[in-house]
């Protein structure tokens, strides 16, 4: 029934853009954003504004300079996405927000079971600064991101190479990388690019290898597997990801962190 708190309940909420946080997603993020200092000079714009602005570049794909005025100065935005990404903000929002959702589902804060791959993405143009390489497999110039998400995709540990790294080399690194922030992880999920003894032997996480089955031709779903592409296409929705923009790798994964945190926060938003 129609009743006036009905209409006040289901009524979209007032935002000026798309992108911007609803109140619900801003209860999940604010408490853990960083707090304004005790002393030294009050921030000028307020923390939700920026975030906002840092999303809408996220999401729509446009440059730091093309943000609308509707946001605090770009200048300003850019300066506090480099300040959060270099002290970590991102990544420890999304362990943060990976234990919450996994716990509203039922399931243990810290993982067992996880999957690892790679995604190559290319460069975002002539001139563009930052090591980048070459991927003969992909045929892809520019960079990769090594993910290790659990068995339901929520990202766990990410790092961005050069996409002439190999995905074995990457994927190890991510293994090592994995005990100081979920200790209690023993087996992963790999596909043929991570078979041989140096993920195998490397750390004390079993790394089971997908194989296709035989005579298999074209694409087909893999077992486990499709768990983390799925991941990769969520994330890809970002506009901001659909090339590699960025001049330092830093910024590169800072901004796949956030399209990655950004789904839970909209999954934890709904819960509330």
């Amino acid at each position: 029934m129609w009743t006036p708190a009905a209409r006040a309940e289901l009524a979209p909420e007032s935002q000026p853009y798309a992108t911007s946080l609803t109140d619900a997603e801003w209860a999940v993020v604010a408490p853990l954003l960083p707090a304004p200092a005790p002393t030294g000079r009050p921030r000028r714009w307020p923390m939700r504004s920026v975030l906002d602005g840092i999303l809408y570049v996220l999401r729509t794909g446009g440059a730091w300079r093309h943000l609308p005025h509707a946001f605090p100065p770009w200048s300003t935005v850019h300066r506090w996405f480099l300040r959060l990404s270099q002290a970590g903000v991102f990544e420890r929002l999304a362990h943060t927000l990976t234990m919450a959702d996994r716990e509203r589902t039922g399931c243990e804060a810290s993982p067992s079971g996880a999957i690892l791959d790679a995604q190559a993405t290319r460069s975002g143009g002539v001139g563009v600064e930052g090591p980048r390489g070459y991927d003969p497999a992909r045929r892809v110039v520019g960079r990769k991101r090594h993910a290790l998400t659990d068995t339901d995709g929520r990202l766990l540990v990410a790092a961005v190479s050069p996409a002439d790294l190999h995905d074995s080399h990457g994927g190890l690194a991510l293994l090592r990388a994995s005990p100081r922030l979920w200790p209690f992880l023993t087996h992963c999920f790999a596909d043929r690019a991570y078979r041989g003894d140096r993920l195998g032997t490397a750390t004390a996480i079993t790394v089971e290898i997908i194989v296709p089955k035989e005579g298999q031709k074209g694409f087909a779903v893999q077992p486990r597997r499709w768990v983390i592409e799925r991941t990769f296409s969520w994330i890809s929705r970002c506009r901001r990801l659909a090339r590699d923009h960025e001049a330092t790798p830093s910024s590169a994964l800072a901004f796949f962190v956030l399209a990655a945190a950004m789904i839970l926060v909209r999954r934890l938003a709904r819960a509330l």
